[in-house]
């Protein structure tokens, strides 16, 4: 996996997606496209259930890439851990990202809510340098 250059940009769109969680906790939410970075700004869950907390995961499958910050030979693949079974009491909303952070081109943002009652609202900027 290349890093992009954002130097070089041919074009920065600010997006937003909202998604239904399910009780697989490894429901593909986003998958990065090649020759883009996401600078994704926020991330909330809510939990619409009006008594039942529900308990809310996020995950991010790493491509893999050899960054030019980073000392050779130490890689980043892998699934990591945003959130973790966190608990969101009922009618309430879990701020998960409020500062950002970026996704490289393959990443993978994968999650799920059990019970299935969590609403998933990610703001992000798509970065393209193709």
């Amino acid at each position: 996996m290349a890093n992009p250059n954002i130097v070089n940009v041919t074009s920065i769109y600010g997006e937003s997606i909202a998604q239904a969680m399910t009780t697989t906790l490894t429901t593909v939410i986003m998958t990065v496209s090649a020759d883009v970075i996401l600078k994704v700004n926020s991330i909330s869950a809510t939990n619409t259930h009006a008594s039942n907390a529900t308990d809310f995961t996020l995950t991010v499958t790493k491509a893999g890439f050899t960054s030019a910050g980073v000392a050779s030979g130490d890689d980043n693949a892998g699934t990591f851990s945003i959130a973790s079974t966190i608990n969101i009491p009922s009618d309430d909303v879990l701020v998960v990202i409020d500062k950002p952070f970026y996704l490289m081109e393959g990443d993978v943002l994968k999650g799920g809510a059990d019970p299935a009652t969590c609403d998933l609202f990610i703001s992000y900027e798509v970065i393209n340098d193709a």
